[in-house]
Formats: C-alpha cells, sequence, structure tokens
C-alpha cells in the first residue's frame, strides 16, 4: 500500500428485506392496462407542476417575488456587520487604530 494508492471506500448497497418484486410487477402491468383503457391519464409526477405553488399560497412572498428579491445585497450586509463592529471597537475603547 502506497502512499497514492488511496482505497475506495464500499459502495452503498441497501437490500430490502420485505421486498415483494412480482406483487411490483404486477401493480405496473396494472396500472399500465388501466392507462391503455382510458382508467387513469396519462400524467406521471412531473416537479414542474408543484414548482412555485408554495410561493402564489403565501402575500408576503408573492410581494418579495413582485418586487425583485431581497433590497439588500449579502455583500452589502457584510460591509455593514463589519463597519458596526468597528464602530462597536472605537466606542468601547477610545481608539481608531488597531495598533495601540
Amino acid at each position: 500500500m502506497g502512499m497514492f494508492n488511496i482505497r475506495e471506500p464500499r459502495r452503498f448497497e441497501h437490500k430490502y428485506i420485505y421486498y415483494d418484486e412480482r406483487k411490483e410487477k404486477l401493480a405496473k402491468i396494472e396500472e399500465k392496462a388501466k392507462r391503455e383503457l382510458g382508467m387513469l391519464s396519462d400524467e406521471t409526477f412531473n416537479p414542474e407542476n408543484i414548482r412555485g405553488k408554495f410561493v402564489e399560497g403565501t402575500t408576503h412572498l408573492k410581494r418579495r417575488k413582485e418586487n425583485g428579491g431581497p433590497r439588500i445585497s449579502v455583500q452589502m450586509a457584510i460591509v455593514l456587520i463589519i463597519g458596526l463592529a468597528f464602530l462597536l471597537y472605537w466606542l468601547w475603547t477610545g481608539d481608531i487604530f488597531f495598533m495601540n
């Protein structure tokens, strides 16, 4: 075993104990047959169908989306926090520079 030969960990493999493949196959065949007969719609799960539904349901998120998001950027918030830290230091010690 050398310094540059790093072993990769074993891959995760989960085997179900109480899983019936036959039952799953029968359910898929039954669903396919119902779709062909027109008893079920052809819609499958699509995340695009539910995207944005939470925002539509709340007034404050709807207003935020219409206004274009937050008013202050992350960079501006960091600069503001650093400035307040300098002000607090100056008020506590009375020194402007950190060298003293």
